[in-house]
């Protein structure tokens, strides 16, 4: 078994042990979670020490026959563009049931839904063929729709069901467009890497518009683009919080990840809806960050937060150049390491005080100043404070909006302007003021909570530090894809 399949089916490995594990042996059953979440971040991160980041081509290549009338087969590898995936996923998983121990009601099924979600997740990325991409991305509704339907808030269901609704509704699309490139793919074995420039040479340019549109809106709903965004702030205000560390922390790259795939399979077309791309990235940009500034709950302010930031990331996406993709790769990774410090956080506040409402809050600082330290960096981040990851992200697709549309970039500010404004805010309001009666015997953070907060916050300041380090993770796989597109649209 290689190292992609020992990888993938860990956590698969753990349902099976977790499914026959008793119920009522609670140590046992969080035990057993840690236990092959940390063999799972383990095994990503001996993957990352052996990966050759200067070689573009996919690594560690696992192929094996399922269907060779259809072409599918059991294919996995890793490149740049999904290897900081894989980590970011196999971290967070780990981050979210350190921050579980709240969880007191059928703890058996809760952890074996998040086990089952991250096998789900980590088979999106590491999946070489379309088929069994497809069978991965339709894997994680199932555990999402119990994790929010049964350990969610009081509007749980409706939750549950818009999350599946949506979802299901956007992979029609995608189904129809992956039919309709499989015409054109019967001869190279139907594996993602060795088809995508191959069979999109034989379609008119018609049906490559027309495909690429069923995919946007496929993958749309999970980015997730305007105006497909409308299952997101009820998933996230009503999931439990260590599920909306997942939900938004990685759960919303498999969109921007599949959208960056059929982009460089489909050039000539993305370069067709180009403008059509920039302006939803910009709306979402303003739109995300207008209704966020408008939030008193504080869950909701970091669910509509992520429409916004995740507007960087289809702006990085649509420039079609190296830059481009370079921002939206590290902008799917630095939004992954804040949106998911800041749910933790808000989900750790919520636990000690049973209320969201920023207005109930004020000077926490006296009371909580190792939450307060924490919550501050993040915040920051958020806005794009340099010496933050977050600053390094949205400059790059900066750099890159500019070099392709210049005066646009306005609508770039604009968005970064209002983000700044609700993150500061908060800040002042959370903690600054007299100190609220109510509020003086609040704990602080301690034990788990803490561990898994300086996790993320540590990997926020490091790589916006030190950058280097993740940026050639993804470069050689960057430039060869973006070098790809240039040469389909000569």
């Amino acid at each position: 078994m290689g190292i992609l399949s020992l990888l993938l089916w860990t956590p698969a490995l753990g349902v099976v042990l977790l499914a026959f594990a008793p119920g009522q042996n609670v140590q046992l059953i969080r035990g057993l979670a840690h236990l092959f979440s940390t063999v799972a971040l383990l095994l990503s991160a001996w993957l990352l020490v052996v990966y050759n980041q200067n070689n573009a081509v996919t690594q560690f290549g696992e192929y094996i026959p399922l269907n060779p009338d259809l072409g599918s087969a059991y294919a996995l590898g890793v490149d740049g563009l999904s290897m900081p995936m894989v980590v970011l996923a196999t971290l967070l998983t780990s981050v979210a049931l350190l921050a579980s121990y709240s969880i007191s009601q059928s703890v058996k099924g809760y952890h074996l839904c998040v086990l089952l979600l991250e096998f789900g997740i980590l088979g999106v990325f590491l999946a070489q063929d379309w088929a069994l991409f497809y069978t991965f991305w339709e894997v994680t509704l199932i555990p999402l729709f119990f994790l929010i339907g049964r350990w969610g808030g009081k509007r749980r269901h409706a939750a549950s069901l818009n999350f599946v609704l949506y979802t299901m509704g956007g992979s029609v699309f995608m189904l129809i467009s992956l039919l309709a490139i499989s015409e054109y793919d019967l001869e190279y074995e139907g594996t993602l890497m060795t088809s995508m420039h191959q069979m999109a040479k034989d379609m008119p340019w018609q049906e490559q518009v027309l495909v690429l549109l069923g995919f946007l809106i496929g993958f749309g709903v999970k980015l997730p683009i305007f105006p497909l965004h409308g299952w997101l702030p009820l998933a996230h205000v009503e999931a439990p919080s260590p599920i909306s560390i997942l939900l938004s922390g990685i759960l919303l790259k498999m969109g921007a990840y599949g959208l960056i795939r059929v982009m460089v399979m489909l050039p000539e077309a993305a370069y067709i809806l180009q403008p059509v791309l920039v302006f939803l990235a910009l709306f979402g940009m303003l739109y995300g960050a207008l209704l966020a500034w408008r939030q008193t709950d504080l869950k909701a302010m970091v669910a509509y937060s992520s429409v916004s930031h995740m507007g960087v990331v289809l702006l990085g996406i649509s420039t079609l150049t190296e830059i481009g993709f370079t921002g939206a790769v590290l902008q799917m990774t630095a939004h992954g390491l804040i949106a998911g410090a800041l749910f933790l956080l808000v989900g750790l506040l919520y636990e000690r005080t049973h209320t969201r409402n920023i207005q109930d809050y004020s000077s926490l600082v006296q009371i909580m100043p190792r939450f307060t330290l924490l919550m501050t960096l993040v915040l920051l981040a958020s806005m794009g404070l340099p010496g933050t990851i977050g600053f390094i992200a949205e400059f790059h697709t900066l750099i890159a909006g500019f070099q392709q549309w210049g005066v646009l970039m306005v609508f770039f500010g604009m968005g970064m302007l209002i983000t700044a404004t609700y993150c500061i805010r908060t800040v002042g309001v959370l903690f600054t003021g007299p100190v609220r009666s109510a509020m003086q015997a609040i704990p602080d953070l301690q034990s788990a909570g803490l561990l898994a907060a300086w996790i993320l916050v540590a990997g926020i300041v490091f790589f916006g530090l030190l950058p280097e380090a993740l940026i050639k993770l993804s470069s050689a796989t960057v430039s060869d894809l973006s070098n790809l597109i240039k040469q389909r649209l000569l």
